[in-house]
Protein backbone atom coordinates (compact mmCIF):
# COMPACT_ATOMS: atom_id res chain seq x y z
CA UNK A 1 0.00 0.00 0.00
CA UNK A 2 1.02 3.20 -1.07
CA UNK A 3 2.24 5.67 2.04
CA UNK A 4 -0.70 8.04 0.65
CA UNK A 5 -2.94 5.39 0.64
CA UNK A 6 -2.44 4.50 4.08
CA UNK A 7 -2.98 7.30 5.55
CA UNK A 8 -5.94 8.55 3.65
CA UNK A 9 -6.98 4.85 5.66
CA UNK A 10 -5.92 6.30 8.45
CA UNK A 11 -7.89 9.37 8.13
CA UNK A 12 -10.80 7.14 7.30
CA UNK A 13 -10.54 5.42 10.55
CA UNK A 14 -10.21 8.57 12.25
CA UNK A 15 -13.44 10.18 10.77
CA UNK A 16 -15.46 6.94 12.20
CA UNK A 17 -14.11 7.12 15.14
CA UNK A 18 -14.97 10.92 15.41
CA UNK A 19 -18.65 10.16 15.23
CA UNK A 20 -18.63 7.87 18.03
CA UNK A 21 -16.34 10.35 20.63
CA UNK A 22 -19.39 12.79 20.04
CA UNK A 23 -21.60 10.28 21.28
CA UNK A 24 -19.63 9.68 24.42
CA UNK A 25 -21.11 10.79 28.03
CA UNK A 26 -18.72 12.74 30.03
CA UNK A 27 -18.73 10.04 32.84
CA UNK A 28 -17.51 7.65 29.77
CA UNK A 29 -14.93 9.98 28.53
CA UNK A 30 -13.27 10.43 32.56
CA UNK A 31 -13.44 6.66 32.57
CA UNK A 32 -11.18 6.16 29.98
CA UNK A 33 -9.02 8.57 30.86
CA UNK A 34 -8.51 7.41 33.96
CA UNK A 35 -7.34 3.93 32.63
CA UNK A 36 -5.43 5.99 30.36
CA UNK A 37 -3.66 7.18 32.99
CA UNK A 38 -3.25 3.89 34.41
CA UNK A 39 -2.07 2.49 31.42
CA UNK A 40 0.54 4.44 31.16
CA UNK A 41 1.91 4.08 34.69
CA UNK A 42 1.86 0.27 33.74
CA UNK A 43 3.54 0.21 30.78
CA UNK A 44 6.19 2.39 31.95
CA UNK A 45 9.07 -0.73 31.59
CA UNK A 46 8.21 -0.66 27.72
CA UNK A 47 8.37 2.89 26.97
CA UNK A 48 10.92 4.16 29.01
CA UNK A 49 13.23 0.99 27.17
CA UNK A 50 11.61 2.30 23.83
CA UNK A 51 12.88 6.38 24.79
CA UNK A 52 16.30 4.98 25.55
CA UNK A 53 16.48 3.95 21.77
CA UNK A 54 15.37 7.52 20.64
CA UNK A 55 17.80 9.05 23.09
CA UNK A 56 20.81 6.25 21.71
CA UNK A 57 20.00 7.44 18.65
CA UNK A 58 20.01 11.35 19.61
CA UNK A 59 23.24 11.17 20.73
CA UNK A 60 24.62 9.17 18.07
CA UNK A 61 23.83 11.59 15.48
CA UNK A 62 24.79 14.29 18.14
CA UNK A 63 21.76 16.36 18.66
CA UNK A 64 22.29 19.51 20.55
CA UNK A 65 21.74 19.04 24.60
CA UNK A 66 18.52 20.75 24.87
CA UNK A 67 17.09 18.58 21.95
CA UNK A 68 18.24 15.59 23.96
CA UNK A 69 16.60 17.51 26.96
CA UNK A 70 13.03 17.78 24.79
CA UNK A 71 13.13 14.26 24.16
CA UNK A 72 13.68 12.73 27.63
CA UNK A 73 11.46 10.92 29.70
CA UNK A 74 12.29 9.38 33.02
CA UNK A 75 9.91 8.25 35.60
CA UNK A 76 9.11 10.82 37.24
CA UNK A 77 8.18 12.84 33.65
CA UNK A 78 6.12 9.75 32.92
CA UNK A 79 4.36 9.60 35.86
CA UNK A 80 3.84 13.65 35.53
CA UNK A 81 2.16 12.51 32.12
CA UNK A 82 -0.24 9.85 33.91
CA UNK A 83 -0.73 12.93 36.34
CA UNK A 84 -1.62 15.16 34.13
CA UNK A 85 -4.13 12.52 32.40
CA UNK A 86 -5.88 12.39 35.52
CA UNK A 87 -5.86 16.46 36.18
CA UNK A 88 -7.77 16.45 32.79
CA UNK A 89 -10.23 14.24 33.92
CA UNK A 90 -11.24 16.21 36.79
CA UNK A 91 -12.01 18.86 34.59
CA UNK A 92 -15.45 20.03 33.21
CA UNK A 93 -16.41 18.72 30.13
CA UNK A 94 -16.66 21.87 27.73
CA UNK A 95 -19.08 19.71 25.07
CA UNK A 96 -22.41 20.60 25.50
CA UNK A 97 -22.15 23.98 26.94
CA UNK A 98 -25.06 26.27 26.27
CA UNK A 99 -23.13 29.10 25.27
CA UNK A 100 -25.97 31.52 24.25
CA UNK A 101 -29.88 30.79 24.81
CA UNK A 102 -32.29 33.11 23.23
CA UNK A 103 -35.87 33.28 22.23
CA UNK A 104 -37.28 35.08 18.99
CA UNK A 105 -40.67 36.79 18.66
CA UNK A 106 -42.06 34.25 16.58
CA UNK A 107 -41.65 31.73 19.33
CA UNK A 108 -38.79 29.92 17.94
CA UNK A 109 -35.63 29.07 20.62
CA UNK A 110 -32.24 29.74 19.08
CA UNK A 111 -29.19 27.67 21.41
CA UNK A 112 -25.37 27.73 20.72
CA UNK A 113 -23.86 24.95 21.97
CA UNK A 114 -20.59 23.54 22.24
CA UNK A 115 -19.55 20.25 19.95
CA UNK A 116 -16.15 18.47 19.48
CA UNK A 117 -14.79 19.68 16.01
CA UNK A 118 -13.96 16.07 14.61
CA UNK A 119 -10.86 14.99 13.59
CA UNK A 120 -7.70 16.72 14.38
CA UNK A 121 -4.26 16.34 13.03
CA UNK A 122 -1.33 17.38 14.94
CA UNK A 123 2.12 17.39 13.91
CA UNK A 124 5.10 17.66 16.60
CA UNK A 125 8.80 17.63 17.24
CA UNK A 126 10.68 16.39 20.05
CA UNK A 127 8.93 15.99 23.16
CA UNK A 128 7.19 12.79 23.44
CA UNK A 129 4.57 14.33 26.30
CA UNK A 130 3.51 15.89 23.67
CA UNK A 131 1.67 12.99 21.90
CA UNK A 132 -0.21 12.18 25.66
CA UNK A 133 -1.61 15.95 26.44
CA UNK A 134 -2.86 15.98 22.91
CA UNK A 135 -4.41 12.49 22.51
CA UNK A 136 -5.90 13.07 26.03
CA UNK A 137 -7.35 16.76 25.51
CA UNK A 138 -8.61 15.68 22.11
CA UNK A 139 -10.25 12.77 23.81
CA UNK A 140 -12.03 14.92 26.51
CA UNK A 141 -14.02 17.10 23.84
CA UNK A 142 -14.74 14.42 21.54
CA UNK A 143 -12.24 14.61 18.83
CA UNK A 144 -10.33 11.55 17.26
CA UNK A 145 -6.56 12.32 17.00
CA UNK A 146 -4.15 11.83 14.37
CA UNK A 147 -0.60 12.06 15.47
CA UNK A 148 2.61 12.55 13.40
CA UNK A 149 5.64 12.90 15.79
CA UNK A 150 9.23 13.70 15.11
CA UNK A 151 11.89 11.12 13.75
CA UNK A 152 13.51 11.28 16.96
CA UNK A 153 10.68 10.27 19.01
CA UNK A 154 9.44 7.86 16.98
CA UNK A 155 9.65 4.70 19.53
CA UNK A 156 8.66 6.83 22.09
CA UNK A 157 5.89 7.86 20.67
CA UNK A 158 4.95 4.57 19.50
CA UNK A 159 5.01 2.71 22.99
CA UNK A 160 2.71 5.84 23.99
CA UNK A 161 -0.05 5.80 21.50
CA UNK A 162 0.24 1.55 22.20
CA UNK A 163 -0.33 2.28 26.00
CA UNK A 164 -3.15 4.71 25.58
CA UNK A 165 -5.01 2.71 22.73
CA UNK A 166 -4.55 -0.31 24.99
CA UNK A 167 -5.66 0.71 28.10
CA UNK A 168 -8.85 2.93 26.58
CA UNK A 169 -10.33 0.36 24.76
CA UNK A 170 -10.74 -1.54 27.90
CA UNK A 171 -13.12 0.98 29.38
CA UNK A 172 -15.23 1.58 25.89
CA UNK A 173 -12.69 3.80 24.02
CA UNK A 174 -13.87 3.41 20.03
CA UNK A 175 -11.65 1.87 17.72
CA UNK A 176 -9.09 4.41 15.76
CA UNK A 177 -9.80 7.32 18.11
CA UNK A 178 -6.12 7.95 18.76
CA UNK A 179 -3.80 7.01 15.87
CA UNK A 180 -0.50 7.84 15.30
CA UNK A 181 1.64 8.27 11.58
CA UNK A 182 3.46 4.66 11.62
CA UNK A 183 6.21 5.94 9.96
CA UNK A 184 9.28 8.96 9.94
CA UNK A 185 8.91 9.51 5.81
CA UNK A 186 8.80 13.89 5.99
CA UNK A 187 5.92 13.63 2.99
CA UNK A 188 3.55 12.23 5.45
CA UNK A 189 3.04 15.39 6.97
CA UNK A 190 1.74 16.90 2.95
CA UNK A 191 -0.09 13.77 2.74
CA UNK A 192 -2.16 15.07 5.90
CA UNK A 193 -2.03 18.24 5.25
CA UNK A 194 -3.79 17.83 2.10
CA UNK A 195 -6.62 15.62 4.02
CA UNK A 196 -9.53 17.96 4.26
CA UNK A 197 -12.11 15.67 3.35
CA UNK A 198 -11.30 13.54 6.87
CA UNK A 199 -8.91 16.06 9.05
CA UNK A 200 -11.15 19.23 10.06
CA UNK A 201 -7.84 21.32 11.86
CA UNK A 202 -4.11 20.71 11.94
CA UNK A 203 -2.04 21.95 14.37
CA UNK A 204 1.89 22.43 14.14
CA UNK A 205 4.27 22.35 16.52
CA UNK A 206 7.69 22.84 15.86
CA UNK A 207 10.65 24.31 14.15
CA UNK A 208 9.98 27.27 11.75
CA UNK A 209 10.50 25.04 8.57
CA UNK A 210 7.96 22.46 10.04
CA UNK A 211 5.36 25.44 10.62
CA UNK A 212 5.85 27.05 7.31
CA UNK A 213 5.07 23.83 5.09
CA UNK A 214 2.48 22.36 6.95
CA UNK A 215 0.93 26.51 6.21
CA UNK A 216 1.63 26.19 2.50
CA UNK A 217 0.01 22.94 2.24
CA UNK A 218 -3.05 22.79 4.23
CA UNK A 219 -6.36 22.49 2.63
CA UNK A 220 -7.78 22.83 6.63
CA UNK A 221 -7.70 25.49 9.13
CA UNK A 222 -3.88 25.67 10.78
CA UNK A 223 -3.63 26.77 14.45
CA UNK A 224 0.11 27.73 14.29
CA UNK A 225 2.54 26.60 17.54
CA UNK A 226 5.55 28.85 16.46
CA UNK A 227 8.24 29.25 17.94
CA UNK A 228 9.03 31.27 21.17
CA UNK A 229 11.08 34.61 20.63
CA UNK A 230 10.33 35.57 24.76
CA UNK A 231 11.82 39.03 26.14
CA UNK A 232 12.08 40.44 29.69
CA UNK A 233 12.13 43.86 29.55
CA UNK A 234 13.70 45.34 33.12
CA UNK A 235 12.49 48.55 33.53
CA UNK A 236 13.83 51.86 34.74
CA UNK A 237 12.04 51.09 38.24
CA UNK A 238 12.62 47.65 38.38
CA UNK A 239 13.28 45.16 41.51
CA UNK A 240 16.88 43.98 40.77
CA UNK A 241 16.77 40.96 42.65
CA UNK A 242 12.97 40.18 41.27
CA UNK A 243 14.13 40.33 37.76
CA UNK A 244 17.40 38.44 38.11
CA UNK A 245 15.19 35.78 39.35
CA UNK A 246 12.94 36.25 36.69
CA UNK A 247 15.66 36.39 34.12
CA UNK A 248 17.56 33.06 35.48
CA UNK A 249 14.36 30.84 35.83
CA UNK A 250 13.23 31.95 32.19
CA UNK A 251 16.42 31.11 30.33
CA UNK A 252 17.86 28.27 32.72
CA UNK A 253 15.04 26.41 34.43
CA UNK A 254 14.53 24.03 30.95
CA UNK A 255 16.30 26.05 28.25
CA UNK A 256 14.96 24.02 25.31
CA UNK A 257 11.20 25.28 25.85
CA UNK A 258 9.23 27.59 23.90
CA UNK A 259 8.19 29.43 26.97
CA UNK A 260 12.07 29.92 27.48
CA UNK A 261 13.88 33.42 27.67
CA UNK A 262 15.69 34.13 24.67
CA UNK A 263 15.81 38.40 24.68
CA UNK A 264 16.84 40.81 27.65
CA UNK A 265 16.10 44.08 26.83
CA UNK A 266 17.65 46.95 29.92
CA UNK A 267 16.81 50.25 30.21
CA UNK A 268 19.96 52.33 29.80
CA UNK A 269 19.46 53.85 33.49
CA UNK A 270 19.54 51.00 35.38
CA UNK A 271 22.09 48.98 32.66
CA UNK A 272 25.79 49.31 33.80
CA UNK A 273 24.63 48.26 37.70
CA UNK A 274 22.30 45.31 36.30
CA UNK A 275 23.79 43.49 33.33
CA UNK A 276 26.95 42.98 35.23
CA UNK A 277 24.70 41.30 37.99
CA UNK A 278 22.68 39.57 34.70
CA UNK A 279 26.53 38.27 33.64
CA UNK A 280 26.98 37.05 36.89
CA UNK A 281 23.70 35.34 37.77
CA UNK A 282 23.32 33.61 34.20
CA UNK A 283 27.07 32.36 34.22
CA UNK A 284 26.67 28.99 31.70
CA UNK A 285 24.76 31.35 29.12
CA UNK A 286 26.69 32.74 26.12
CA UNK A 287 25.55 36.35 25.85
CA UNK A 288 25.31 38.47 22.59
CA UNK A 289 25.25 41.56 23.06
CA UNK A 290 24.43 45.38 21.30
CA UNK A 291 27.18 47.94 21.38
CA UNK A 292 25.61 49.17 25.02
CA UNK A 293 25.97 46.23 26.64
CA UNK A 294 29.05 44.64 24.99
CA UNK A 295 30.33 48.28 26.66
CA UNK A 296 29.30 47.65 29.43
CA UNK A 297 30.23 43.46 29.61
CA UNK A 298 33.55 43.70 27.20
CA UNK A 299 34.94 40.02 26.36
CA UNK A 300 31.94 38.54 28.83
CA UNK A 301 29.49 39.29 25.28
CA UNK A 302 29.71 38.62 22.26
CA UNK A 303 28.92 40.96 19.43
CA UNK A 304 24.21 40.52 18.00
CA UNK A 305 23.36 40.71 14.69
CA UNK A 306 20.32 41.42 13.25
CA UNK A 307 19.64 37.49 13.29
CA UNK A 308 20.39 37.80 16.74
CA UNK A 309 16.70 39.56 17.68
CA UNK A 310 14.64 36.75 16.02
CA UNK A 311 16.35 33.65 16.95
CA UNK A 312 14.61 31.10 19.11
CA UNK A 313 18.17 29.84 20.62
CA UNK A 314 16.72 26.88 22.77
CA UNK A 315 20.07 26.75 24.19
CA UNK A 316 21.84 28.45 27.03
CA UNK A 317 22.29 31.61 24.58
CA UNK A 318 20.80 35.04 25.38
CA UNK A 319 20.48 37.93 23.54
CA UNK A 320 21.14 41.23 25.36
CA UNK A 321 20.26 45.23 24.00
CA UNK A 322 19.94 48.15 25.90
CA UNK A 323 16.72 50.17 25.74
CA UNK A 324 16.31 54.13 26.60
CA UNK A 325 12.56 54.12 26.81
CA UNK A 326 9.59 51.70 27.88
CA UNK A 327 8.21 52.87 23.89
CA UNK A 328 11.64 51.37 22.29
CA UNK A 329 11.23 48.07 24.09
CA UNK A 330 7.80 47.23 23.04
CA UNK A 331 8.56 48.63 19.47
CA UNK A 332 11.23 46.01 19.57
CA UNK A 333 9.35 42.97 20.80
CA UNK A 334 6.27 43.99 18.48
CA UNK A 335 8.93 43.75 15.71
CA UNK A 336 11.10 41.07 16.61
CA UNK A 337 9.31 38.96 18.86
CA UNK A 338 7.11 36.03 17.90
CA UNK A 339 3.92 37.18 20.01
CA UNK A 340 4.35 34.24 22.24
CA UNK A 341 5.48 35.71 25.92
CA UNK A 342 7.09 38.78 27.23
CA UNK A 343 7.65 40.48 30.78
CA UNK A 344 8.22 43.22 32.58
CA UNK A 345 9.51 43.73 35.43
CA UNK A 346 8.97 46.70 37.12
CA UNK A 347 7.13 48.84 40.29
CA UNK A 348 5.67 51.27 38.28
CA UNK A 349 1.91 49.90 37.90
CA UNK A 350 1.48 52.50 35.24
CA UNK A 351 4.59 51.37 33.18
CA UNK A 352 3.06 47.95 33.67
CA UNK A 353 -0.13 48.65 32.22
CA UNK A 354 1.07 50.42 29.70
CA UNK A 355 3.74 47.37 28.58
CA UNK A 356 0.93 45.03 28.86
CA UNK A 357 -1.85 46.77 26.62
CA UNK A 358 0.59 47.52 23.64
CA UNK A 359 2.66 44.40 23.63
CA UNK A 360 0.62 42.30 21.13
CA UNK A 361 1.51 38.61 22.22
CA UNK A 362 -0.30 35.73 23.30
CA UNK A 363 0.32 36.17 27.11
CA UNK A 364 2.28 39.19 28.77
CA UNK A 365 3.63 39.03 32.36
CA UNK A 366 4.07 41.56 34.80
CA UNK A 367 6.95 40.88 37.66
CA UNK A 368 6.61 36.90 36.98
CA UNK A 369 8.24 34.36 34.71
CA UNK A 370 7.41 33.78 31.08
CA UNK A 371 7.95 30.05 31.69
CA UNK A 372 4.15 30.06 33.15
CA UNK A 373 2.93 29.73 29.74
CA UNK A 374 1.49 26.64 30.11
CA UNK A 375 -1.56 24.96 30.28
CA UNK A 376 -1.13 22.99 33.30
CA UNK A 377 0.13 26.20 35.25
CA UNK A 378 -2.54 28.37 33.99
CA UNK A 379 -5.19 25.22 35.34
CA UNK A 380 -6.19 23.58 31.93
CA UNK A 381 -4.85 20.47 33.01
CA UNK A 382 -2.18 20.46 29.85
CA UNK A 383 -2.43 21.95 26.72
CA UNK A 384 -2.48 21.07 22.82
CA UNK A 385 -0.15 23.73 22.17
CA UNK A 386 0.70 27.56 23.00
CA UNK A 387 -1.41 29.38 19.75
CA UNK A 388 0.40 32.54 18.41
CA UNK A 389 -2.17 33.04 16.39
CA UNK A 390 -5.13 35.57 17.18
CA UNK A 391 -8.16 33.81 15.62
CA UNK A 392 -9.76 31.21 17.44
CA UNK A 393 -7.07 30.11 19.80
CA UNK A 394 -4.60 32.51 20.81
CA UNK A 395 -2.28 31.26 23.81
CA UNK A 396 -1.91 27.78 26.03
CA UNK A 397 -4.76 25.58 24.16
CA UNK A 398 -7.17 23.78 26.35
CA UNK A 399 -10.51 21.91 26.14
CA UNK A 400 -12.32 25.01 25.50
CA UNK A 401 -10.11 25.87 21.99
CA UNK A 402 -10.45 22.29 21.00
CA UNK A 403 -14.25 22.74 20.45
CA UNK A 404 -16.71 24.15 17.96
CA UNK A 405 -19.94 25.29 18.51
CA UNK A 406 -23.35 24.91 16.60
CA UNK A 407 -26.42 26.41 16.46
CA UNK A 408 -29.64 24.25 17.54
CA UNK A 409 -33.10 25.56 17.02
CA UNK A 410 -36.69 24.96 18.44
CA UNK A 411 -39.86 25.14 17.23
CA UNK A 412 -43.64 24.73 16.95
CA UNK A 413 -43.96 24.77 13.36
CA UNK A 414 -43.13 28.49 12.42
CA UNK A 415 -42.42 28.96 8.80
CA UNK A 416 -41.06 32.37 7.28
CA UNK A 417 -43.57 34.58 5.76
Amino acid sequence: MSLENQIHEIGQRARTASRKLALLSSVRKNAILQAMAEGLETSAPAILAANAQDIAAAEANSLPSASIDRLRLDEKRLFEMARGIRDVAMLPDPVGEVLSDSARPNGIEIRKIRVPIGVIGIIFESRPNVTSDAAVLCLKTGNATILRGGSEAFQSNTAIVAALQKAGARAGLPPHSIQLIPTTDREAVSVMAQMDQFIDLIIPRGGHALIERVVQDARMPVIKHYHGVCHLYVDAECDSAMALRIAENGKCQRPGVCNALETVLVHESVASEFIPQLAAALAKVEICADEAGQRILGDRAKAATEESWTTEYLDYILSLKVVASLDEAVTHINHYGSHHSDVIVTRNEATAQRFLNEVDSATVYWNASTRFTDGGEFGFGAEIGISTDKLHARGPMGLPELTSYKYVIRGTGQIRE
